[in-house]
């Protein structure tokens, strides 16, 4: 019987005990004064590749895994119809350019044959007042210069139709030459290649979905602070990330977003009394250099909390705690 209470004091012992540690020892789940944080997980926004016209899949060049930078060719559409009508669209400029020549021939033509009348017309002007010719002759004269003049007017309306003409197969050549410049994908940004949607030779609607890609360009988190604490931050403040894979360790961020406008959390948000309450959502963003530097390590989806420090009613913050301060800025 003694053994047995024995055994039930050592159980109360440690029962105790780990009470005591929790209570005292234990470091506080609430943050420090001067600080606030939320949970949720790192994102990236998501680049879907399309054509921007219907057409077979020449080329894919990259795979899923794949990094790539702004510039680089991600797939090729097959542009063998474009090609066909940019040879007929140069076949039409050429002509075009053709008939700018003739109507300027016939532009000088009627230069010249007005020239002549009113050459003709000057003389036989002099011949008159000498009654030299009948009036009848005079009239002839200074009919075939208005004619003259009208010809010329004609050819010059003529050349510049066929200069617009040149202009409007110019453009049209433009055009194609664009169509066939968009058949070829480039990626737009550091990103890495999520999902590959496609296979050569398919035919895919314009807009069809060729590839997935994650942007390294915007890697956040977003998360909820109450009504209290939201109003004392703003665009542009520091922020940290620690997530649970690297609980040692915090990322630097900066405030990019606060909703103007309260809301219900999401279910996502671990206590009742939050999910309950108005809160406001806030996004942090990684920078760009930081995440290009750790770019093989960058994993999306990942848990974990992000900081950030509240502004006293002076303006001061508070230096960061232990744990968040930049010499552990620092990924493995």
């Amino acid at each position: 019987m003694s053994r047995r209470i024995l055994i039930i004091v050592v159980l109360l012992g440690g029962l105790l005990g780990f009470g005591a540690w929790t209570v005292l020892l234990r470091p506080s789940d609430l943050p420090p004064d001067g600080f606030s944080r939320g949970n949720g997980r790192i994102e990236a926004d998501l680049i879907d590749v399309s054509p921007k016209l219907a057409g077979r899949v020449a080329e894919i060049r990259v795979r899923e895994g794949d990094l790539v930078k702004a510039g680089d060719v991600l797939a090729v559409m097959d542009t063998a119809e474009l090609r066909a009508q940019l040879a007929r669209a140069d076949a039409a400029v050429a002509s075009a350019e053709a008939s700018v020549g003739v109507a300027a021939a016939q532009v000088k033509e009627a230069q010249a044959r007005l020239a002549l009348a009113q050459s003709e017309q000057a003389r036989a002007e002099t011949l008159g007042e000498r009654d030299v010719i009948s009036r009848v002759n005079l009239d002839v004269k200074r009919t075939e210069t208005q004619l003259a003049e009208a010809n010329l007017a004609a050819a010059e309306a003529t050349r510049l139709s066929k200069e617009r003409g040149v202009e409007a197969e110019a453009a049209a050549r433009a055009e194609i030459t664009a169509r066939i410049a968009d058949s070829t994908l480039h990626a737009t940004g550091p990103a890495r290649v999520l999902y590959r949607l496609a296979q050569l030779g398919e035919i895919v609607g314009s807009g069809g979905k060729i590839l997935t890609l994650i942007s390294l360009d915007e890697v956040y988190m977003e998360f909820f602070l109450s009504a209290t604490d939201a109003p004392r931050v703003v665009i542009g403040d520091e922020a940290r990330i620690v997530a649970d894979i690297a609980p040692g360790q915090s990322v630097p961020a900066t405030v990019i977003f606060v909703s103007p406008q309260a809301q219900f959390t999401p279910k996502q948000v671990e206590t009742l009394s939050e999910r309950e309450s108005l809160m406001f959502r806030v996004r942090v963003r990684i920078p760009p250099d930081f995440v290009l530097a750790r770019v093989d390590q960058v994993k999306t989806g990942v848990r974990g909390l992000a900081w950030v420090r509240l502004a006293a009613p002076d303006g001061t913050l508070t230096a960061w705690p232990d744990g968040l301060t930049p010499p552990l800025l620092v990924m493995p």
